[in-house]
């Protein structure tokens, strides 16, 4: 309660803030970070725990817009964020319930051969030899299921469970200094004279830089961020620990498929199937998240069309149009990290740690994000809603046919 001043202010306790305050507090920076709701209750405590490889896009796509050396040094960075967030959790004691491996399959046999070349462009042209290209026959074997046509395998990779990682990353923060309230939402953000200004029902806190970190959280808190950063709810259900004799993923992979609305699942340290693979485009959840995912994963998995399903939710994660992060200096001292489009576990922990050697005086790893071309959504607040729905409901039915 009352006024606070400090170094740097975070907006948003997921894992961009989290990490931000604690390496800032590391380094003696005084830190103060606020969340509207409790940390990690947005996407980071709710996704599916999967790091994956490189940016959110091919590697190849990457290269065929900006050339092989820029696309290299996006996909290097990428590369960097999955090192750092493993030696971050090891070196602090925090247990993310780490399993390796993903495989990354095709619903439609149309889509085979993108992988096939993929798995050959990593080795040969971006120095990544963990992918390999798996025919039907083995793709059956390691999902348990006849759904798919063939994919890749990578063995570079992993997953966690996402709320441990929010757990220790706080405590991290925490322990080094920095001084986190939760149920403190922000209200407004006002840069002037070389300081920053945020405002909550309980008080003001003054610094000389912010972060905004709240992703597909902000509403109207700033707009050039909400411009940019769509909100998409994506959700998941959980069952019962299926035992050691099952099928399903035998190998321990997390898994995600070729459809636009991609559909992503894993078996949990327990034993539970975690199946994500309904998105809604707008504000209003599902009612009965089970329901629907009981339905896609016998769809995969006959034998569980009657498995029981004990847990379900939902949030939402942050997109872009062309699905790259965003990282912008929104006003004089004001920096916004959000919008990576579904792989954000690896890139948002690693752009905390860049914010803050951005507020020691190093800002060059950061502004290869920076320097990306992200459009705002067309459609201005009124209509961009409904348009990404038409557009994307489009899609949807592409992935049917």
């Amino acid at each position: 309660d009352g006024d606070r001043t400090c170094d740097v202010v975070i907006i948003g306790g997921g894992f961009t803030g989290l990490s931000a305050a604690a390496h800032l507090a590391k380094a003696g920076t005084n830190v103060v970070l606020i969340d509207a709701y409790r940390f990690g209750d947005g996407a980071s405590g709710r996704n599916g725990g999967q790091l994956g490889t490189g940016q959110r896009a091919w590697a190849e796509d990457l290269e065929a817009e900006y050339g092989l050396a820029r696309a290299k040094a996006l996909f290097d960075l990428a590369e960097e964020a999955k090192a750092h967030l493993l030696e971050f959790t090891a070196a602090n004691q925090i247990d993310i319930d780490y399993m390796p491996g993903q495989l990354s399959v095709a619903h439609k046999p149309r889509y085979v051969d993108d992988y096939k070349g993929h798995a050959e462009i990593m080795a040969s042209r971006f120095a990544y030899p963990h992918i390999s290209f798996m025919d039907a026959r083995e793709t059956a074997e390691r999902l348990g299921s006849t759904a798919y046509f063939g994919g890749t395998r990578d063995t570079g990779t992993g997953h966690i469970h996402p709320m441990k990682l929010v757990i220790g990353t706080a405590r991290v923060a925490a322990l080094a200094g920095a001084q986190l309230f939760e149920g403190t939402p922000s209200t407004g953000i006002m840069s002037s004279g070389g300081k920053v200004k945020v405002s909550t029902p309980r008080g003001t806190v003054t610094a000389q830089k912010c972060l905004i970190a709240v992703n597909a959280y902000g509403g109207t808190l700033e707009p050039v961020s909400a411009a940019h950063i769509m909100p998409i709810g994506s959700f998941i259900g959980a069952t019962v620990p299926l035992g050691a004799e099952s099928d399903v993923l035998p190998g321990g992979e997390a898994v995600d498929d070729s459809r636009f609305v991609v559909r992503y699942f894993r078996r949990s340290k327990d034993g539970r199937l975690l199946f994500g693979g309904r998105e809604v485009y707008g504000v209003n959840d599902p009612k009965d998240i089970h329901i629907h995912i009981r339905r896609q994963i016998a769809e995969l998995y006959p034998a569980l069309r009657d498995v029981e399903i004990t847990h379900g939710w939902g949030g939402y994660v942050g997109i872009t149009v062309p699905r790259k992060p965003f990282v912008r200096e929104v006003m004089p001292n004001v920096i916004s990290a959000g919008g990576y489009s579904g792989h954000g576990v690896m890139l948002s922990n690693y752009f905390g740690k860049l914010y803050a050697e951005t507020v020691a005086g190093n800002r060059d790893r950061l502004k290869l994000i920076e320097d990306l071309k992200i459009p705002p959504f067309p459609g201005g607040r009124r209509f961009r809603t409904p348009l990404l729905f038409l557009a994307l409901n489009w899609f949807a039915l592409r992935d049917r046919i």
